[in-house]
C-alpha cells in the first residue's frame, strides 16, 4: 500500500476532471486498485504500488495533453492510460490552443511573418489596422514562450491615452480607471490561460499588465514584453520603453498608425521609430493591411470606407 499527492501542474482542473467529473470516474474504473480523490488541483492517490507507478506515468501524459490542447475527452483518457500513441490532434502551424480547444494559428501571410519575426528577432514592430490580430497574435506568442519555459514573465503594457474619453472623469481609484482601458489584454489572456492559473500568475507577477508609465526605471529580463497601441506613445515614451530591454528579453510593439489619439501637434513615437530604426540590424518589421483583418467581414469594409474618405 502506498499513498501519494500528485499535482496537476498547469492543467486546468475543470478540463482535466471532465464535465460532471466524467474523466475522474473513468480514471477510477481504469485503476481499480487505487483510491483516487480529487481536491482542487491535487490528486490524493492510495493503493497498489505497481498500479500507482503506471498511474503516475500515464498521468503525465494526461496533464501534457490537457495543457497542450486545453481539452481532455474520455477517449483521450482511455488511449493515454493504455499507453496508446496519440495522433497529432492539433492543427498544423498552431501556436497554441485556446481555452475552448480552438487552435490559434496565423491566418494570413503577414500573421505568419509576425511569428517568423518573433522567432528571429528580439524586437519586432507590428503595424496594421484594427482587427488584423496584432495584439491577440502577440499575446499568443508570449504565452507559448512561457509554456515552453524560454521566459519567466509576460509583461503587457499600453500608453494611457484616451480615445475621446477622459480617464479622470471615470469613477473609482487609479486601478478602477485603468483596468477597463487594459481590458483587451485581459480578454486575450483569459482565452489562452485557465482562469485560476491566470489569477495565480498575476498574483505572482508572472503576468504583469500595466500602463506604459509604470515601465520607467525598470530593466525587463527573462520576459516577453508587449507594448500595445504604440501609436499613442510620444517619442520620449517609446524611447524609454525600448531601452528597458534586458537579458533574454523579447519585445513586440504593436500599433495602428491610422488611429493616433495624441493631442494635435504631438507626433506619434511609433511613426517616428519606424523611420529612425528601419535600418537597424536585428529588428523585425511587419506591416499588415486590410487583407489581414480577421474580425467580422464588415470590419474590412469599414476600414476601406474610412481610407477612401481620408484620401478625399
Amino acid at each position: 500500500m502506498i499513498e501519494k499527492h500528485l499535482t496537476l501542474e498547469d492543467a486546468d482542473p475543470q478540463i482535466f476532471y471532465g464535465v460532471g467529473g466524467a474523466n475522474m470516474r473513468l480514471l477510477k474504473s481504469l485503476y481499480p486498485k487505487l483510491r483516487i480523490v480529487a481536491r482542487g488541483d491535487v490528486l490524493h492517490v492510495m493503493g497498489d504500488e505497481m498500479e500507482m507507478s503506471a498511474f503516475e506515468k500515464h498521468l503525465q501524459g494526461l496533464i501534457l495533453h490537457t495543457q497542450t490542447y486545453n481539452r481532455l475527452t474520455e477517449d483521450d483518457v482511455v488511449k493515454i492510460s493504455r499507453g496508446e500513441k496519440m495522433s497529432e490532434g492539433g492543427s498544423k502551424g498552431a501556436i497554441l490552443y485556446s481555452m475552448s480547444g480552438r487552435p490559434i494559428i496565423p491566418r494570413s501571410d503577414n500573421q505568419r511573418a509576425v511569428v517568423t519575426s518573433f522567432q528571429h528577432h528580439d524586437l519586432t514592430f507590428v503595424t496594421g489596422p484594427a482587427g488584423s490580430g496584432k495584439t491577440y497574435l502577440s499575446i499568443a506568442l508570449a504565452v507559448k514562450a512561457w509554456k515552453e519555459k524560454s521566459i519567466r514573465r509576460i509583461i503587457l503594457s499600453r500608453p494611457a491615452v484616451e480615445a475621446g474619453e477622459k480617464l479622470g472623469f471615470l469613477p473609482g481609484d487609479m486601478r478602477d480607471k485603468i483596468d477597463p482601458y487594459l481590458q483587451p489584454l485581459y480578454d486575450a489572456l483569459e482565452d489562452m490561460i485557465p482562469a485560476q492559473k491566470l489569477r495565480e500568475m498575476m498574483e505572482q507577477n508572472i503576468v504583469q499588465i500595466a500602463p506604459l508609465a509604470f515601465m520607467r526605471g525598470r530593466t525587463l529580463s527573462d520576459a516577453v514584453v508587449i507594448l500595445d497601441e504604440a501609436q499613442n506613445t510620444t517619442t520620449a515614451q517609446l524611447r524609454m520603453f525600448l531601452t528597458r530591454m534586458g537579458h533574454n528579453c523579447r519585445m513586440i510593439v504593436t500599433g495602428d498608425t491610422s488611429q493616433v489619439d495624441l493631442p494635435k501637434g504631438v507626433r506619434s513615437g511609433l511613426i517616428e521609430a519606424l523611420d529612425i530604426l528601419s535600418s537597424v540590424e536585428g529588428i523585425g518589421f511587419v506591416r499588415m493591411g486590410k487583407q489581414d483583418i480577421v474580425r467580422h467581414k464588415l470590419v474590412t469594409k469599414i476600414v476601406e470606407a474610412y481610407e477612401s474618405t481620408d484620401k478625399d
